[in-house]
């Protein structure tokens, strides 16, 4: 599977991932002329190499003659419809823009149909987005990955005034689409409404870079210059690993406990699970002064970390917790429902590289029949892997 993985260490702009796909493979010339079908009056665009903080990248600038215009969102619509590029470049361009229309139509109390686009209605904005669109189908990409994005800080001056950063439209983007995001590194907007919007309607896994072999690295440059850090945004795109496909990110917490009593742990664990933590455990562990203690680890899914971490925190048995975002192989999972004198029961079966490993009766099922006839949960699960290996012939892995 060919795969891309967007690294937005210094944030993201729609002219930051054209120049990254650019400097990536997608060929200029191509990619001018699927742009000159839009139509758009004296469009012209600017293609150079600039060096920031010593980092060759790809500037793309889009140039038009037209006065900056404020667009609904049938004009748009209609300017992609009527253009020459590829059908499923036009699908996503055309969700791209519904997806900041609900979001200015949301922020602004009105609709989609009727909302003015400013920004990201000029021609420069359609330009990106058009332009994200087509670079992804020519690099062949059939999945994209992301970084945690950086956004900047501060504020910004638009057509509405001056903005905290992120910006209302990204921030609603943001949220939408579960984006995890950090501030910095600089004190100005790092990532834009339209770059967020395509890394939304893309991205299927933000995270750490998956397992992959590398083919092509490109650097899209920003605007702002900095002799601190490169404003740029980098584009890894290559082959996914074999087990990549049964692969995904999530975050480890962990913090260390030395003032809890187990009947607490034992709480915090309990409400961690109900907060859709995805494992809880706790090691023993000698903290300093050779103070017995625990050290809590929580797995959840990247979006979950807020909440994981408020709870935590609001419990009151830490004052700081360590974060990071983790690779987990998984196997390929399938169910099947088996009958039993006890009544029915799903069977989880495990296969790795198309073989089967792991199969096991759900505890839950099998919990709830031992409950309701008051027999022995191990009865209920024997019976089970017994019907299962009757229809299927497989041996015990249970």
């Amino acid at each position: 599977m060919r795969i891309a993985y967007f690294d937005c260490f210094a944030g993201a702009g729609g002219d930051m991932i054209a120049g990254a796909m650019l400097d990536a493979g997608v060929d200029a010339q191509f990619l001018k002329d699927q742009l000159d079908s839009l139509g758009i009056e004296g469009l012209e665009i600017a293609i150079t190499r600039v060096s920031k903080c010593g980092i060759e990248a790809v500037k793309f600038t889009p140039v038009a003659a037209e006065a900056k215009k404020h667009r609904h969102l049938k004009d748009i619509v209609e300017l992609i419809e009527n253009s020459s590029i590829a059908d499923a470049a036009k699908e996503r361009a055309v969700k791209i823009f519904g997806m900041l229309a609900e979001v200015e139509a949301e922020i602004h109390n009105t609709t989609a149909e009727k909302i003015h686009f400013h920004e990201v209605g000029a021609a420069d904005s359609i330009v990106d987005v058009v332009s994200a669109c087509v670079g992804i189908f020519a690099l062949g990409v059939e999945k994209v990955y992301c970084s945690a994005v950086s956004v900047g800080a501060g504020t910004v001056k638009c057509d509405h005034g001056v903005m905290p950063v992120p910006a209302p439209a990204t921030a609603e983007i943001v949220r939408r689409a579960k984006m995890p995001v950090r501030t910095g590194p600089a004190e100005v907007e790092l990532l834009t409404p339209t770059a967020a919007a395509i890394l939304a309607e893309f991205v299927t896994e933000f995270g750490a870079m998956p397992a992959m072999q590398i083919e092509s690295i490109g650097y899209g440059a920003g605007t702002y210059d900095s002799c601190e850090f490169a404003n740029t945004l980098r584009l890894l795109v290559g082959t996914a690993s074999e087990d990549e496909t049964q692969s995904d990110s999530v975050c480890l917490l962990e913090t260390n406990i030395d003032d809890a009593t187990g009947e607490v742990m034992g709480f915090v664990m309990e409400g961690l699970f109900e907060r859709s933590a995805l494992d809880v455990f706790c090691d023993p562990i000698q903290m300093k002064r050779n103070r017995p203690a625990v050290k809590l680890s929580v797995l959840c899914k990247i979006e979950d970390v807020g909440k994981i971490e408020e709870y935590i925190f609001g419990q009151g048995v830490t004052s700081g917790i360590r974060k990071q975002i983790v690779k987990r192989a998984k196997l390929e999972r399938e169910f099947v429902t088996v009958q039993t004198r006890y009544g029915a029961v799903n069977i989880k079966v495990g296969f790795y590289n198309g073989k089967e490993v792991i199969a096991k009766p759900e505890y839950s099922e099998c919990a709830k029949i031992a409950k309701e006839q008051n027999i022995g949960i191990k009865s209920v699960m024997s019976e089970a892997m017994s019907a299962y290996q009757k229809i299927t012939g497989a041996s015990d892995k249970c």
